[in-house]
C-alpha cells in the first residue's frame, strides 16, 4: 500500500497539519506585497483553517517576471530528457508526500479522504509521470519539399503560461495543466481557486525540492478580480489555461482580446447526459455507474452525468436499483474513510444547489429521493443524494448545471429521441451511453455532441486521452493526451535553401 492509498493515515495527519499559506514566487514562499490575507474555510465544519496571502497585480507582476526569467534561463534551454528527469523526481516527491497532500485537500475542499487519498493523489502522480515521459518522445518534422531545401516544422514552447484552477480537484487539475506545459518547456503562474490554495502551494514547494529551477512554477493565491483578471490581461503571459464555469471562461476571452491576444484554453461546464437504451443489459451495473456519476465528489464535477435519459422499457427496473444504490452513498465527515459524499464547497454554492432543488419542485418534477440540506448541526455544508423524476426538457433542472448531488430523470420511447434529448443542451463536455448493441453504441457515440463519450461505463478516459468539450463547455485545447502538449507550443517553419 502506498502512502497515496491510506485514507486512515491521511485523516490522522490532518489533525496536526500546518500547510503553507504564502504565495510561491521565484522558488520561495513570500507574503503578498500588500501584506493582506484572506481566510480559507473548512466546508465540513465552517471553521477557519488559515489565513492565505491575498495576491494582487503587484504579486502577479512579480510572478510573471520570475516565470519569464526561468523560461529565458535554465528551464527554457534545458534538454527535454533533463526536464523529464526532474519532473519524474518531482512526481516521486509528490508520492512520498501524498498523505499530507490528500489531507490538505480534504480539509480545504471538503472531499472525502477516501477520494483524495485513493483517487486524486494517485491520478495526480500518474498524470505528472505520463507527461514527463512524453517530454523527449515528441518529434519535430521534415516535409517532402525536394532535395534543394531542408524544410523543418518544429515545435517551440510558447513561453509563460498562466493556469487558473478550479476548487473541485485542486491538485489533479494543476497536474493536468502543469504536466504538458512543463514537459514542453514552458514556465507557469498558477492561480488556485481561493477556496483551495494550500495543496497547490505545497505542490510548487515540492517541485523546487525536486530540482526544478526557481521560477518555473509560481503560485499567486487570491480572488478572480485581484489575481485572476491581472493574469488574463497581463501582456507578458503568452497563454492562459482555465478550468471552471462558462461565465468566468467568457471573461478570459475578453481579457485576452483587450490585451495581447494571448492563447486561451477553456474547459468549462457541462450538463452531461447518461443515456440508457432499451437493450442495456446488467442494469445493476448501470445503476452503479449512474450513482457514481452524480454523487462522486458530491456532484461537484464538470463531467458528472446529471441527466439520466432512460428508455421507458427499462426505466422502472433501473430506478428501483438506482434508489437502492443511492442509499449506499453516505453523507458524512470527510475525514471518516467510510464517508462517500463530503461537503459542499461554500455557502454560496450550497444556496445555488438548494435553489435548483426548489426550482425542480416548482417546475412540476417529482422528488423521489432526498432534496434536503443535512448535518447542519456540524456547522458544515452538506446535501443528501437527490433524484427528481419527470423532469421536463427546457426546465431549469434539465438545462442548468447544478454542480451538486442532484440527478434529473427524463424518459424516452424511441432511440432517436434519446439522442435528441442528450443533445438538447448548450453544453457538450461528456456523455455516457449504455447499450448491448454494438451498432447502437457506435452510432450513438458519434451522434452525441460531446468531447468524451463513454460506452457502458462512466468516466473521463485516462492521461493518454484528450479531455475537453464542445459548445459552451469550452474550446481552444484539451487537457491530457499528446494533444495537450501541442497547445502549449508554437509551430515554426524553418526553410533552408540549399542551392
Amino acid at each position: 500500500m502506498t502512502m497515496a492509498s491510506n485514507p486512515s493515515a491521511a485523516a490522522q495527519l490532518a489533525l496536526n497539519l500546518a500547510p503553507p499559506t504564502q504565495a510561491f514566487i521565484g522558488g520561495r514562499l513570500v507574503d503578498a506585497a500588500s501584506g493582506r490575507t484572506f481566510a480559507t474555510i473548512n466546508p465540513a465544519t465552517g471553521e477557519e483553517l488559515a489565513q492565505i496571502a491575498k495576491c494582487d497585480q503587484t504579486d502577479v507582476d512579480r510572478a510573471v517576471k520570475s516565470a519569464r526569467a526561468a523560461f529565458n534561463g535554465p528551464w527554457g534551454r534545458m534538454r527535454p530528457a533533463d526536464r523529464k528527469r526532474l519532473m519524474l523526481r518531482w512526481a516521486g516527491l509528490v508520492e512520498a508526500n501524498a498523505t499530507e497532500l490528500a489531507s490538505i485537500e480534504t480539509l480545504e475542499a471538503g472531499k472525502p479522504i477516501a477520494d483524495t487519498a485513493d483517487i486524486d493523489l494517485p491520478e495526480t502522480i500518474n498524470t505528472l509521470r505520463w507527461h514527463a515521459e512524453a517530454a523527449d518522445k515528441i518529434n519535430d518534422q521534415l516535409t517532402p519539399s525536394g532535395p534543394s531545401v531542408v524544410s523543418m516544422v518544429v515545435r517551440e514552447p510558447i513561453g509563460v503560461v498562466a493556469a487558473v484552477l478550479p476548487w473541485n480537484f485542486p491538485l489533479l487539475m494543476a497536474a493536468w495543466k502543469l504536466g504538458p506545459l512543463l514537459a514542453a518547456g514552458n514556465t507557469a503562474v498558477l492561480k488556485p481557486a481561493e477556496q483551495t490554495s494550500m495543496s497547490t502551494i505545497r505542490l510548487a514547494e515540492l517541485a523546487v525540492q525536486a530540482g526544478l529551477p526557481d521560477g518555473v512554477i509560481n503560485v499567486v493565491p487570491g480572488f478572480g478580480e485581484t489575481a485572476g483578471e491581472p493574469l488574463g490581461r497581463h501582456p507578458d503571459v503568452d497563454a492562459l489555461a482555465f478550468t471552471g464555469s462558462t461565465e468566468v471562461g467568457r471573461k478570459f476571452l475578453h481579457y485576452a482580446a483587450d490585451s495581447n491576444l494571448k492563447r486561451v484554453l477553456l474547459e468549462c461546464g457541462g450538463k452531461n447526459p447518461f443515456v440508457v437504451m432499451a437493450d442495456a443489459d446488467n442494469l445493476d451495473s448501470v445503476a452503479n455507474h449512474a450513482a457514481e456519476s452524480i454523487y462522486w465528489n458530491a456532484g461537484q464535477n464538470c463531467s458528472s452525468n446529471s441527466r439520466l435519459i432512460v428508455h421507458q422499457a427499462v426505466k422502472e427496473e433501473l430506478m428501483s436499483l438506482l434508489l437502492e444504490k443511492s442509499r449506499e452513498w453516505t453523507v458524512g465527515d470527510p475525514l471518516d474513510p467510510a464517508t462517500k459524499i463530503g461537503a459542499i464547497i461554500e455557502p454560496a454554492h450550497l444556496s445555488k444547489i438548494m435553489e435548483n432543488i426548489s426550482a425542480g419542485h416548482a417546475d412540476g418534477a417529482t422528488c423521489i429521493l432526498g432534496g434536503r440540506q443535512v448535518r447542519e448541526s456540524t456547522g458544515g455544508l452538506f446535501v443528501e443524494p437527490t433524484i427528481f423524476d419527470g423532469v421536463q426538457p427546457g426546465t431549469r433542472l434539465a438545462t442548468e448545471e447544478v454542480f451538486g448531488p442532484v440527478l434529473s430523470v427524463i424518459d424516452f420511447a424511441q432511440p432517436e429521441d434519446g439522442i435528441q434529448l442528450a443533445n438538447d443542451t448548450a453544453y457538450g463536455l461528456a456523455a455516457s451511453v449504455f447499450t448491448s448493441d454494438l451498432r447502437t453504441a457506435h452510432l450513438a457515440a458519434r451522434a452525441i455532441n460531446a468531447g468524451t463519450v463513454t460506452v457502458n461505463t462512466y468516466g473521463e478516459g485516462d492521461a493518454s486521452t484528450p479531455f475537453g468539450g464542445f459548445k459552451l463547455s469550452g474550446f481552444g485545447g484539451r487537457d491530457n493526451g499528446l494533444d495537450s502538449h501541442d497547445q502549449y507550443t508554437e509551430t515554426k517553419t524553418i526553410w533552408i535553401d540549399l542551392t
